[in-house]
C-alpha cells in the first residue's frame, strides 16, 4: 500500500495544493487513495473530499491517543489503495509552538509513516538543504524520506534537484510547477472552503495533470509502498439508530469533523442535514439540534433574514431539544452578529451575547476543557480537550466551563445546562462519551414528545 505524509518546513510551503495534485493523480492511476489531515484544521480536509468524493478523517495527537489515532487511521486507510496523510503548520511545530506534542512530526512517528517533504523554493538555493539537514537531525527518527519541490519552474528543479539529493541524502521525487490557474484564494481563517471554489474541479484537473508529467512516479512509490496499517483497534458498536439529529450544514455551518458524525452515527443517531441559511424550519421529528463551527458571520444577512428558522430554532430550544452549538453555531444563537462589513444582524435570540468582529485571532489553539457541573454533555470536574480559531467574539462567552492552555492561561466559557451545551472551543466527539450521552438525552426527548 502506497501511504506517505506531506509535511514542510513551515506553512504557506503549498501542502494543501501538493496534497490535491498527489490525490488527484493517484486516484487516476487506480490506488482508490483516502487522505486525512494532521491537526484540527477543517477547511483542508473539504478540498480532499472534493477530490476523492470520500471522506477526510482528521489525526489530532492532543485531542487522541497514540492507540486512538492508529486505530482512526487503520480504518479510515482500509480498502484503499494509497493513503496521503497532509500535515499542518511546519514539520515540528506543535502544542503552543514549543513542543512537537501533536506535531506532524509526530503523527508520524506515531503512525510510522514515510514523510514527503514539501520545500518551495523562493530565494533560496544551497541554503535549503541546510534547512533539510537539520530537519534531518533535530528528531531521531525524522521519518524524512523524500522532497517534493512545489512551485519550482523546471529548469530551477533541474538545478537543485541533484544538489539536494547530494547533500542531504534525501531523493528527490520531482516537482510541481507553477499552475497559476489553479490558485485557491484565502481569508481569515485560511483557504476559502472548497464549496466556494466554483471552477474547483477544473482547477484539480489541471493540478493532476501537472502532477503526471512532473513527479518521479517511480521513485515516489517506491519510497512510499509499505504494508497496509493493521486492523482498526478501536471496537465500537454502532447502535440500531434510534434518533434524528439535525445538523446545520451549508456554506455557513461547515466546520464538522467526520469522526464527529461518524461517533454520533455509530452511538445510534441518524444525522439529518439542513440549511439554516435556506430551510424554513428545523427537520421534522428531530430529537437533537448540533450546530457546528462555520463562517456564519460571512452569511449573516441570510441567517437573520431567515426568520421563520430563527424562530424554529429558539423555540425549539426553550422547549428543552437537547441542542450542541461549537464556535459558529454559539455565534448564531446569540442576539445579533456582526457581519465582515460591520452591519448588525439579529440572530436566533437563544443566549444574551452579541457577536462582534475583532480582527484578530481570539485565544487561539489548544485548550482544555473543564466542567463545573453537570450537564448535557459533561460531569462535573471532567476535563476534554479542544480547540479555538476565530476572529469573532462574544459580549458574553459564558461561565459554566473553564478553559486552560498549556502556559496556564484561564478563563470561563461556555453556556451548559441539563439539554443545552454553547460555547466557542471545538470539542473532538471520537473517542469520548459525548456522542453516547447526546444521543441519549436526544432519545428521551423524543420519546417523551412522543407521548404527550
Amino acid at each position: 500500500m502506497i501511504q506517505f505524509l506531506l509535511a514542510a518546513p513551515n506553512s504557506g510551503s503549498g501542502k494543501t495544493t501538493l496534497a490535491c495534485a498527489l490525490l488527484a493523480a493517484l486516484k487516476n492511476r487506480g490506488y482508490a487513495p483516502c487522505a486525512f489531515k494532521c491537526g484540527p484544521d477543517y477547511i483542508d480536509p473539504m478540498f480532499h473530499r472534493a477530490v476523492l468524493g470520500v471522506e477526510s478523517h482528521n489525526l489530532d495527537l492532543f485531542f487522541s491517543s497514540p492507540e486512538m489515532a492508529r486505530g482512526l487511521y487503520a480504518s479510515g486507510a482500509a480498502g484503499h489503495g494509497a493513503a496521503v496523510c497532509e500535515g499542518a503548520m511546519g514539520f515540528y511545530d506543535g502544542l503552543g509552538g514549543t513542543s512537537t506534542t501533536a506535531s506532524a512530526w509526530q503523527v508520524a512517528d506515531t503512525l510510522n509513516l514515510p514523510v514527503l517533504l514539501v520545500v518551495r523554493p523562493k530565494g533560496a538555493s544551497l541554503t535549503l538543504a541546510a534547512q533539510i539537514k537539520g530537519l534531518q537531525s533535530f528528531r531521531t527518527p525524522s521519518h524524512l524520506a523524500g522532497i517534493l519541490l512545489n512551485d519550482c519552474k523546471p529548469g530551477l528543479y533541474k538545478m537543485l534537484a541533484p544538489m539536494l539529493e547530494a547533500e542531504t541524502g534525501l531523493p528527490v521525487a520531482g516537482f510541481l510547477p507553477p499552475v497559476p490557474e489553479a490558485a485557491i484564494g484565502s481569508r481569515h481563517l485560511g483557504l476559502y472552503t472548497a464549496g466556494e471554489v466554483a471552477d474547483l474541479q477544473q482547477k484539480i484537473a489541471l493540478l493532476a495533470q501537472a502532477a503526471e508529467e512532473t513527479i518521479h512516479w517511480e521513485k515516489l512509490l517506491s519510497l512510499c509502498e509499505q504494508p497496509a496499517p493493521a486492523a482498526a483497534q478501536i471496537k465500537q458498536e454502532h447502535k440500531k439508530q434510534c434518533v434524528k439529529i439535525a445538523v446545520a450544514r451549508d456554506e455557513a455551518f461547515c466546520f464538522a469533523y467526520a469522526e464527529t458524525l461518524e461517533a454520533l452515527t455509530a452511538a445510534g443517531a441518524e444525522p439529518v442535514p439542513f440549511s439554516p441559511v435556506r430551510d424554513p424550519a428545523l427537520p421534522e421529528g428531530a430529537g437533537g439540534l448540533y450546530l457546528p463551527g462555520g463562517y456564519p458571520e460571512l452569511h449573516a444577512q441570510a441567517l437573520s433574514e431567515n426568520t421563520s428558522m430563527r424562530q424554529s430554532i429558539r423555540g425549539a430550544v426553550a422547549a428543552g431539544l437537547p441542542t450542541v452549538a461549537e464556535c459558529g453555531g454559539f455565534l448564531y444563537l446569540g442576539q445579533t452578529l456582526e457581519d465582515a462589513e460591520g452591519g448588525i444582524w439579529p440572530m436566533a435570540g437563544v443566549l444574551p451575547g452579541q457577536g462582534v468582529k475583532v480582527g484578530r485571532l481570539v485565544r487561539f489553539g489548544y485548550a482544555t476543557l473543564t466542567a463545573r457541573a453537570d450537564s448535557l454533555l459533561f460531569r462535573a470536574g471532567e476535563q476534554f480537550p479542544v480547540h479555538e480559531f476565530h476572529h469573532w467574539d462574544s459580549t458574553e462567552n459564558g461561565t459554566a466551563l473553564t478553559a486552560s492552555k498549556a502556559n496556564g492561561r484561564q478563563w470561563a466559557c461556555g453556556f451548559a445546562n441539563e439539554h443545552f451545551y454553547a460555547g466557542f472551543p471545538h470539542l473532538y466527539w471520537a473517542g469520548t462519551p459525548l456522542p453516547e450521552r447526546f444521543v441519549a438525552a436526544a432519545e428521551s426527548y423524543q420519546n417523551k414528545r412522543g407521548s404527550l
